[in-house]
C-alpha cells in the first residue's frame, strides 16, 4: 500500500456563505466551519500542503464581488496558514488557475477537497480533478449545500448535499468524515473508495430485502 501524496484544497470558504447572500444550510455551517479548521490544522501538523480557494466576481454580482465583506475570506481560513492560494471565477478550481501545473510541481497524487459548496465548486473540481488522473477525496461535514428552487423543481439542502456525497463516493471521490480523514493522513493510509457497480448492487439488493 502506497502512501498518498496529499494536498488539501480549502475551496470558497467565504463570508457569503457564513453571514452573507447564500447560508449554507446543511450540514450546519458552523459545524463545517470547525472542521475545515481541523482539516487545516491536521494537514498543516501531518506535512499536507494547503491550498486556500477565493472565488471573486464583478462589482455588479450580487454574489461573491469583489472587495465587499461577502467575498472575503471567512476567518476560518484567513487566520491559517496556506502553501497556495487561487483566485478564480468559475466552479472548478482548475479552470483558469495554475492549480494543475502546482499539484504537479509538488508530485501530489491524492487531493482532498473541503469548503463550499457540495454540488457546485466542489463537485465541479472534483470531477475534473478526476479528469486529470488524480485520486481525490472529499470531507462530507466540511462543506455544505444550499437549497434550490427552479422550474425543474425543488430540492433542499440536505438532499443536494446527500444525493451528491452519494454519487460522488459511487466513482469519483472516497467520501469520508474529517475524523475518518485525519486518522487516514496520521496513519499514512488511503481512504476506501466505493465504484459503480458496487454501490448500484447494494442499493438493489437493499430495495429487494426492503
Amino acid at each position: 500500500m502506497t502512501t498518498p501524496r496529499r494536498a488539501l484544497i480549502v475551496i470558497d470558504v467565504q463570508n457569503e456563505y457564513v453571514s452573507g447572500n447564500l447560508p449554507i444550510e446543511y450540514p450546519d455551517v458552523q459545524s463545517s466551519l470547525a472542521n475545515i479548521g481541523r482539516a487545516m490544522d491536521a494537514a498543516r501538523a501531518a506535512g499536507v500542503p494547503v491550498v486556500v480557494v477565493q472565488n471573486l466576481a464583478p462589482a455588479s454580482s450580487p454574489l461573491f464581488a469583489r472587495g465587499t465583506e461577502g467575498a472575503d475570506l471567512h476567518p476560518v481560513v484567513s487566520s491559517r496558514a496556506h502553501d497556495h492560494y487561487l483566485e478564480k471565477s468559475l466552479p472548478s478550481a482548475f479552470t483558469g488557475t495554475d492549480l494543475a501545473d502546482w499539484l504537479a510541481d509538488q508530485r501530489i497524487d491524492t487531493l482532498t477537497v473541503a469548503g463550499y459548496m457540495t454540488h457546485n465548486c466542489d463537485a465541479s473540481t472534483i470531477n475534473h480533478a478526476v479528469h486529470a488522473g488524480l485520486a481525490v477525496e472529499f470531507l462530507h461535514d466540511a462543506t455544505g449545500s444550499v437549497p434550490y428552487e427552479n422550474s425543474a423543481g425543488f430540492a433542499s439542502a440536505e438532499d443536494i448535499h446527500r444525493v451528491f456525497s452519494v454519487v460522488l463516493h459511487s466513482r469519483f471521490a472516497a467520501v469520508a468524515s474529517t475524523d475518518e480523514w485525519i486518522a487516514a493522513v496520521t496513519n499514512g493510509i488511503p481512504l476506501e473508495r466505493g465504484n459503480i457497480h458496487a454501490s448500484n448492487q447494494k442499493a438493489r439488493a437493499s430495495r429487494a430485502a426492503a
